[in-house]
């Protein structure tokens, strides 16, 4: 295979916040993975243009998030992997040998050796057609039973970049079937495919969030994957109230859990305290946002458990991929609309990433 590898590639380089991204042709090094769909966050845009303050690594280096491609070559130390095979290539970048993590692309690691690794080895991200990534962050994927037997494209099975974060985030807080989760806010991109996860997991959901447009979207959106299914969704709007939110939630039930993805913008609101007031006794909180409003005596009075997540573990990835496979998410626009992008087309992928995002949506480039 090395005489396929071509010694340049392309790659959207971020050179600095005051030019962004742009469009050059770095020296190839040591290639892993060839890039066919390469995730876009819907706040891409405020990361390269210096609005959202992540740690970076000093510039230049080349931006991205997760991505699915084929395998171009492999180390000598490869035993299952194989050149042409169809991958999911994860941005969580973890140090071996101590605590360090970052998403290549995205955020720099606040450790020094992760930062270290982050700068010297792992230093660009999968905006480009060549992508090095670890060995263990390459998840094999079934591409007869995805693409011819189910029916996805490469480009739609890009979604599992968000469904992940969504799905560790609740494995992490032990959901089971049959349960009912609070997901807040879930009319962004990663609360609404928190509320596809959890109903590929068997979960009823109560979905939370201030557009009631959104809300109604969202609630479609489900219903058209799960047909005759009636009772998988319910959808509270976000008032500023917090005794009506409270009792909006209240009237379905009590919950068992709830995954939170407040965004920065959010701090100051009322929706998780109205969401951990409405779990159950022993309830459990995933809180994976940005947000420190959750004091609330309830957490000692019910003893319910908070937990802070990051992303996802290799073996959520792994199950979740068993879950796709099987079947149990749902296939076409039903699962994902994805507008799809080339190299060239930066600007207006960054654009229609901040517009075209929320549950069953996504922005990828296909270099």
């Amino acid at each position: 295979m090395a005489g396929d590898i071509p010694s340049e590639h392309r790659a959207l380089v971020l050179t600095s916040t005051d030019v962004g991204l742009e469009l050059k042709t770095p020296q190839l090094g040591n290639v892993l993975v060839r890039v066919e769909a390469a995730s876009l966050l819907s706040y891409h845009r405020e990361i390269y243009n210096g609005a959202r303050q992540y740690p970076q690594l000093d510039a230049p280096h080349a931006g991205g998030y997760s991505a699915v491609g084929r395998v171009a070559a492999v180390g000598a130390d490869a035993t299952a992997l194989t050149p042409g095979q169809l991958v999911f290539a994860d941005c969580t970048m973890r140090s071996r040998d101590g605590a360090g993590w970052f998403l290549v692309g995205v955020q720099a690691s606040l450790d020094v050796g992760g930062r270290r690794l982050n700068a010297d080895v792992y230093r660009d991200g999968a905006f480009a057609e060549y992508w090095t990534v670890p060995l263990e962050n390459c998840h094999p994927l079934d591409e007869a039973r995805l693409t011819q037997g189910l029916g996805y494209t490469t480009a739609d099975l890009a979604y599992l970049s968000y469904l992940l974060v969504a799905y560790g985030g609740l494995r992490d807080i032990s959901l089971e079937p049959g349960e009912t989760p609070i997901v807040c806010p879930a009319t962004g991109g990663f609360g609404g495919a928190g509320v596809l996860a959890a109903i590929a997991m068997g979960s009823r959901v109560i979905a939370m969030g201030r557009n009631e447009k959104e809300l109604a979207r969202l609630k479609a959106h489900v219903m058209s994957g799960n047909p005759g299914s009636s009772g998988l969704i319910e959808t509270v709007r976000i008032t500023g109230d917090e005794a009506a939110d409270t009792a909006a939630l209240q009237a379905f039930g009590l919950a068992d859990a709830v995954l939170d993805f407040s965004p920065p913008h959010a701090a100051g609101s009322s929706h998780l305290r109205c969401a951990i007031r409405s779990l159950r006794r022993e309830g459990r909180v995933s809180l994976m946002g940005l947000t420190s409003d959750f004091a609330e005596y309830v957490v000692i009075i019910n003893n319910l458990t908070l937990k802070g997540k990051v992303m996802y573990e290799r073996d959520d990835v792994t199950q979740f991929v068993k879950m796709l496979e099987r079947g149990l998410l749902p296939r076409g626009e039903s699962f994902v609309d994805t507008k799809v992008f080339k190299l060239e087309q930066a600007k207006e992928a960054l654009h229609a990433a901040a517009e075209h995002t929320g549950c069953g949506r996504a922005v990828v480039f296909a270099p």
